[in-house]
Order: structure tokens, then C-alpha cells, then sequence
């Protein structure tokens, strides 16, 4: 177990183990969010990818034309939608996570693993609040 997660209550082992997931995710997110150039530096730029990370609307599918080759070529497109479908649902997830483990160890026990999280996300090398977590900010600052 991580020594920012000692002393919290539950068992150390859950603690763990959403510590490990978390870490995760916010790594996901946050390598999801740099590759689609989408902001998280505030409260506000999460809540903005929330409401508009919808794909963008494919004219013509290429799958559905006679001669493929003479559609325009979606694929791209279409990878970054799913990409940023992905982020949002990434984001909902973690929100659903997070609120998980208030219910189940406290505020103040989720700060710590909130905080353990991002030490281990800055040692992977992502800038403070690359993934959306913005745990030393007044909410709505960058």
C-alpha cells in the first residue's frame, strides 16, 4: 500500500485497489484530452466537455456507398468522435467513482486518494490537473 493511503478507514486493500483505478482512468482521460487538444484546466472547461464531446455528424458513410473509394474518407472523423465519446463517458465514470468512494470512506479519506492519485499521474509525467482534478484550487480557477 501507497503511505498516502495509510491510517484512511475502510480496508487497505479497497483503498488500494480504487487508488489503482483511479489512477488509471485520470491517465486515460488525461492522455484522451491532450491527444483532442480538450481543455480540463477548470471546473468550467470539465463541465463544457461534458455537454459538447458528441461526434461530429458523418455526411455519407462509406460503408453504405457503392464504390468506397469515391466517398469521402470518414475514418478519421470517426475515430475522433469515438475518442471523444470516450472521454465523456471517462469523465462521467470517474465522476460516479469518486462519489462511489465518498459514500464508502469519507471526504477525507477520498482527498488522500485523490491526492495519492496525482503524485502518481505527475510521476508518469502529466502536468497537476492534466486529467481534470483540480484538488489545491478554489473551484472555477485555473
Amino acid at each position: 500500500m501507497n503511505n498516502s493511503t495509510a491510517g484512511m478507514p475502510g480496508t487497505a486493500a479497497q483503498l488500494q485497489r480504487m487508488e489503482n483505478q483511479l489512477t488509471d482512468l485520470n491517465a486515460r482521460i488525461a492522455r484522451l484530452a491532450l491527444a483532442l487538444g480538450v481543455p480540463l484546466d477548470t471546473e468550467h472547461d470539465v463541465q463544457a466537455a461534458l455537454t459538447s464531446l458528441q461526434p461530429p455528424v458523418i455526411a455519407i458513410e462509406r460503408r453504405m456507398t457503392a464504390d468506397r473509394r469515391g466517398a469521402s474518407r470518414g475514418g478519421s472523423d470517426r475515430r475522433r468522435g469515438a475518442s471523444r465519446l470516450e472521454l465523456r463517458g471517462l469523465l462521467v465514470l470517474r465522476y460516479g467513482t469518486e462519489l462511489r468512494l465518498v459514500e464508502q470512506v469519507g471526504v477525507a479519506s477520498t482527498r488522500r486518494v485523490l491526492h495519492a492519485v496525482e503524485q502518481r499521474l505527475e510521476h508518469q509525467g502529466f502536468e497537476p490537473g492534466a486529467d481534470g482534478v483540480h484538488l489545491d484550487r478554489p473551484a472555477g480557477t485555473a
